[in-house]
């Protein structure tokens, strides 16, 4: 020590060379600790910081995969939405169809016959043959029945407008509704004794399997689903499972 609070510091090589000395004060010894604390202080924060980093980045594969599951599932619910906006939308033009705020369970939708009936339909809405022209409206017979192989075509496809009513051509239960390949939206009901109709193309359907319908009651909506390239109704009529000409059932309204 050299002076009062002061520090010499001394080096002496050890091949015999000149001995160096330096004199420091306790101001400058207290500066060299501050700048050696700050320097460590420095060197344990960047260490903290290059594994927090380290850390994160060994997190992206999962975020980047978490982003990916994100942007899917938003794309889904777009999806539904623009469905359910399809659907509110149909859901409107069966209200305003009856003028009313809310329409029945699909059990009560039935409409009288219509403005034009076949002659061959009855009055009574019990009755299980199917005789009654499937539709609101006299339409315009497409295609008839053929058969064979060649060119074979189980039923009528009849002309109408998207969104014309569907009807039941006789009273019966609802065996099949969904939605096919080539009918599209699609009804099948079971008249008793061997006699099936089916309803195809439809771009909505306001009935559930098992549930028990009218004649003339509305069990759909028309349109052009499936495999179709204008809306129509696919009409078929069957007997123990062979089709029929719908014709010998039902006429068309003139």
């Amino acid at each position: 020590m050299s002076g009062d609070g002061d520090f010499r510091l001394l080096i002496i090589p050890a091949d015999g060379s000149e001995t160096r000395s330096w004199d420091l004060s306790m101001r400058r010894v207290r500066l060299l600790k501050a700048a050696a604390w700050l320097a460590g202080v420095v060197l344990v924060v960047g260490v903290a910081s290059w594994g927090w980093l380290a850390f994160r980045s060994s997190q992206l594969p999962a975020l980047r995969a978490r982003v990916a599951e994100l942007e899917s599932e938003q794309a889904r619910v777009a999806e539904l939405a623009s469905q359910l906006e399809l659907l509110e939308e149909r859901y409107g033009a069966i209200r305003g169809m009856f003028g009313v705020d809310s329409i029945p369970d699909p059990s009560d939708l039935w409409l009288p016959p219509p403005d034009r009936p076949s002659r061959t339909a009855p009055a009574d809405p019990s009755g299980s043959a199917p005789i009654a022209w499937p539709l609101s409206r006299p339409g315009f017979v497409t295609q008839p029945l053929l058969d064979g192989a060649d060119a074979e075509h189980p039923g009528l496809d009849i002309a109408v407008p998207t969104d014309t009513w569907i009807r039941a051509a006789g009273a019966g239960v609802v065996v099949a509704v969904g939605e096919d390949p080539v009918y599209g939206h699609f009804v099948r009901l079971d008249h008793g004794e061997g006699l099936t109709t089916l309803y195809g193309h439809a771009s909505l359907t306001t009935v559930r399997a098992g549930q028990r319908v009218r004649r003339n009651e509305v069990i759909g909506l028309s349109g052009s689903s499936g495999r179709s390239t204008a809306p129509h109704l696919h009409f078929e009529v069957r007997l123990d499972g062979e089709p029929v000409d719908p014709l010998e059932y039902v006429r068309q309204p003139g």
